[in-house]
């Protein structure tokens, strides 16, 4: 309690107010209190005040949530749930059924890896209810350097502070099997049917594999792929790698809130499971296995703009409409925005965003969200670079503008005369023309 010459003022664990000014001091002499835990960190009591300043990322309805949440996980009937505990067995019986057992393990070991006095003190052989509070805390509201606390933990299993990189490429690939299994689990599939798709195994893998990009160990170096599984990395190197990848969060919150059944409805935990997957339309009548998978899906649903991560539309498919290019382009002209995905002959998976709605004209389309992505054997995606505006190009029946959607692999210098034609359009001049020899045919 802080008490002035003319007023009292008092905090309580589930005050919703990060602040307050002391109304009856002086202008010239206010004083601002910054949150009631730090009022709690002057009385000298450690514990208290980590506790409670958890707590207080919580409202009084998340926080009652939370507490039956706890009461049923310990499996308690009118005992106060402050004098229970929660073992391995207990959680494992509580998540849903088929739940990866070693992501079961994970959470285990980052729920009983906190202290709640702050103090180093090792993994604990129970986990009680404030360290089940600080642990729902830290994942779901807590800043990178304390996720990568809980991170570390879930890594090792241990109270290390060094990990090697294979140990965080399995770590990652647990996270992204984890989130896949809950969404088929749970029925959060949307329309997707997981018969009419890519295995998910192995792209959870390149995925991970992708996730892993921005690791970096305490140099800040950028490795290569076999160079950074072989690697060590300490908790400030996770903390920069939670910071800059943010799906990692997003998939940590997913598996918390959709496995343990809490939080589940709140804003922020709806818009992480929502915008993960969008909902698919018009491929209830297919019969062919799709190019996506779901690691995918999900990676490139996360770079669409947010307007456009709530739902998709199967617009054309070679296996269903033909292969007419005429059929393609009355297919997607006006149709909005859109992906397009390709295979190759040697089993290349890529594609593009196409961030406007196709038009068939002999001009550059799109904007600067446009880009490229490529899925299989890795997976990116590749921005704009600025250099010029050519995002868009889509073009039909003209005889001397450009056609379709990409150049054949002739040279540029052979395709005449639409190959001029779209040199003028980007001001360039055919200044090589005449020194090289030409390409021979095929046949040839």
């Amino acid at each position: 309690m802080i008490r002035c010459n003319q007023c009292c003022l008092e905090g309580f664990p589930s005050c919703p107010f990060s602040s307050f000014i002391c109304p009856l001091i002086s202008p010239g002499n206010r004083v601002r209190f910054s949150g009631f835990h730090h009022i709690l960190e002057k009385m000298g009591n450690a514990e208290s005040s980590s506790y409670q300043k958890c707590l207080l990322r919580f409202l009084p309805e998340e926080q009652r949530e939370i507490d039956g949440t706890f009461d049923n996980l310990a499996g308690l009937n009118n005992e106060k749930a402050s004098r229970k505990t929660v073992n391995l067995q207990m959680l494992k019986a509580f998540v849903c059924k088929g739940f990866p057992e070693s992501m079961t393990i994970r959470l285990y070991d980052g729920m009983r890896s906190i202290s709640v006095t702050g103090k180093a003190s090792g993994l604990s052989d129970q986990i009680s209810k404030e360290q089940f509070i600080v642990f729902l805390s830290d994942v779901l509201r807590g800043t990178a350097e304390e996720k990568s606390f809980i991170v570390l933990r879930m890594i090792l299993g241990d109270d290390r502070e060094i990990v090697k990189g294979r140990q965080v490429q399995e770590f990652t690939e647990d996270l992204v099997a984890t989130v896949v299994y809950l969404l088929k689990h749970k029925k959060l599939l949307k329309g997707w049917n997981p018969e009419k798709i890519r295995d998910h195994v192995a792209g959870g893998k390149i995925l991970a594999t992708q996730l892993l990009s921005e690791l970096r160990p305490a140099g800040g170096q950028e490795l290569a792929e076999l160079q950074l599984i072989n690697s060590t990395y300490d908790r400030s190197a996770i903390e920069n790698w939670i910071f800059k990848t943010p799906q990692i969060s997003t998939f940590l919150s997913v598996i918390v809130t959709q496995s343990l059944s809490v939080m589940q409805t709140h804003t922020e935990n709806q818009t992480d499971i929502v915008n993960l997957i969008p909902k698919c339309r018009g491929n209830k009548k297919i019969a062919f296995v799709s190019l996506l998978d779901f690691p995918s899906i999900m990676y490139i649903n996360s770079h669409l703009p947010a307007e456009l991560q709530h739902q998709w539309r199967l617009l054309f498919s070679s296996q269903v409409h033909g292969e007419s290019f005429s059929k393609l382009c009355g297919q997607i002209v006006n149709q909005g925005p859109c992906l397009l995905v390709l295979k190759d002959s040697e089993g290349f998976i890529f594609g593009g965003f196409a961030s406007q709605t196709w038009d068939v004209k002999p001009q550059f389309q799109g904007d600067n969200r446009c880009f490229l992505f490529s899925m299989f054997p890795c997976l990116e995606v590749y921005t704009h670079t600025g250099y010029n505006d050519h995002y868009m190009y889509l073009n039909h029946g003209q005889q001397t503008m450009p056609n379709g959607l990409f150049k054949g692999k002739t040279s540029i210098l052979d395709v005449d005369p639409e190959a001029q034609a779209l040199l003028e359009m980007t001001g360039k001049s055919r200044q090589s023309e005449g020194l090289r020899k030409l390409v021979e045919d095929d046949e040839n």
